[in-house]
């Protein structure tokens, strides 16, 4: 079988989708800063009948990023789902009249270089298989940006126009490159932002493989 890497891997959605994916038989690569957390969340889900394993990297650092990834090819096998969903940090929610440029860079590294950095990397092995999905997961102000939360509006919707742009690039190459908007936080128990049925839901992207844009939930939710 082949791989899905899932960037911002966490003990929430991270976790969610590796069991649902684990169940098809993917192999999961697991890539986040703290690798104590990795190892063990990767044992975790090695005690579920998930092989799974845990590559650290910051996906503000290119070239660690790059790395973690070619390790997970190579101890797992080929990346055919590449599901890009860190969380962003805090500092990157200011009003939009108290951002200055420099409070742009990282949100722009997070949410930009990130992803073209995760993209290109894993491109080539796709291609190669003839196959490969693309899954993009991001908050609401990738679509409907928010005056007190300036620097991920102003970063998820670049974020989106590169995912749009991959979605029509790459479709005669047999890669489909689909975002899912999460409103809100993720909450447990919740009928359509819980972990469980938001890694069904990008299952189900993976699968169907129709459209870009999806929604969990009411964007005024």
């Amino acid at each position: 079988m082949t791989t899905i890497a899932i960037i911002g891997a966490g003990p929430g959605l991270g976790s969610a989708v590796a069991r649902r994916f684990g169940r098809e038989g993917f192999d999961v690569a697991l890539v986040a800063r703290d690798e104590a957390r990795l190892d063990a969340l990767a044992g975790a889900l090695g005690t579920e009948g998930v092989n799974a394993r845990g590559f650290s990297a910051d996906v503000r650092e290119p070239e660690q990023l790059r790395d973690a990834l070619d390790r997970a090819a190579a101890h797992l096998g080929p990346v055919e789902v590449l599901q890009y969903s860190p969380l962003p940090r805090r500092d990157f929610m200011r009003p939009v009249l108290e951002t200055t440029y420099l409070d742009l860079v990282g949100p722009v590294e997070f949410s930009v270089y990130g992803p073209v950095t995760a993209v290109q990397q894993v491109l080539p092995g796709m291609r190669e298989l003839g196959r490969g999905t693309i899954l993009f997961v991001n908050g609401g102000t990738a679509v409907l940006p928010h005056q007190d939360r300036a620097g991920t509006s102003i970063a998820f919707a670049a974020e989106s126009a590169y995912g749009q742009l991959l979605h029509h690039a790459l479709a005669d190459d047999g890669v489909h490159v689909a975002q899912l908007i999460v409103p809100g936080a993720i909450v447990a128990g919740h009928e359509r932002k819980d972990p469980g049925v938001l890694a069904d839901t990008l299952w189900r992207l993976h699968r169907d493989r129709h459209g870009f844009r999806h929604f969990a939930d009411d964007l005024d939710a």
